[in-house]
């Protein structure tokens, strides 16, 4: 079992099947949120689903408008389970926080692990706690 200690920027606790991602997503015109599926041509895991997941990945790219497209996600129950980055990402912060307040019975924590995250790897049980912790089994 791999344990890392996150840094909880939007707490919560989660778990499902992780996925790591390569490189930084955007989430205006790299997600399809009606169901979570990676659009992105150019990404390496373009044709993956997010939905559900455990999301590891370095960090978000681009558009300030990703996160109304990571809030309408939640909305729609297709957002990932929660987000695992290695560097805070202020839209994706705005994002969880805005479909927090939106959708109150519905979350998406959000934890910084810069120590440990190379660690993280895809496939595996993920379970985030409200401490920040990760486990993968």
């Amino acid at each position: 079992m791999v344990s890392v200690e996150a840094i909880p920027i939007f707490p919560g606790s989660a778990q499902g099947p992780s996925l790591v991602l390569d490189q930084p997503l955007s989430w205006w015109g790299g997600i399809d949120p009606r169901d979570g599926t990676i659009i992105d041509a150019h990404h390496p895991q373009h044709g993956q689903s997010t939905a559900g997941r455990v999301l590891i990945l370095p960090g978000g790219r681009g558009s300030s408008g990703g996160s109304a497209v990571l809030a309408e996600s939640v909305r729609l129950m297709t957002a990932p389970a929660a987000l695992v980055l290695e560097e805070v990402d202020p839209i994706l912060v705005v994002g969880v926080i805005v479909a927090a307040e939106l959708y109150p019975d519905r979350s998406c924590p959000l934890v910084v692990a810069r120590e440990g995250y190379d660690l993280l790897v895809s496939g595996r049980a993920t379970r985030i706690r409200t401490d920040g912790r990760i486990e993968q089994s």
